[in-house]
């Protein structure tokens, strides 16, 4: 099992930019995916971007060119910094560990999970 704790979410006007970090301790870190997801109010959570141990990334079509997942195994962290922010991205933002070293979009595919942080996106 691992532990996340996610971290830099906040409030931004529309067009801004926020940086999301996620520590993890606990196991290997650095030979497992990681992923972000997003929860908004009323609705179900939604797939982000995913990252594989070997530096892979894939994003949900939403944010594609506006958000980017990275990766220091030094530090045992992932990021996504997110720019051009829109009031639809608003959302409890969710750090996940993958179950290995690939990943795909589905929750099932990550068996640990930080407890979030919030975005809000003023328009």
């Amino acid at each position: 099992q691992v532990q996340l704790v996610e971290s830099g979410g906040g409030l931004v006007q529309a067009g801004g930019s926020l940086r999301l970090s996620c520590a993890a301790s606990g196991r290997t870190f650095s030979t497992h995916a990681m992923g972000w997801f997003r929860q908004a109010p009323g609705k179900e959570r939604e797939f982000v971007a995913r990252i594989s141990w070997s530096g892979a990334t894939y994003y949900v079509s939403s944010v594609k060119g506006r958000f980017a997942i990275s990766r220091d195994n030094a530090k045992n962290s992932i990021y996504l910094q997110m720019n051009s922010l829109k009031p639809e991205d608003a959302a409890v933002y969710y750090c996940a560990a993958g179950n290995s070293g690939w990943a795909g979009v589905n929750p099932a595919d990550f068996g640990s999970w930080g407890q979030g942080t919030q975005v809000t996106v003023s328009s």
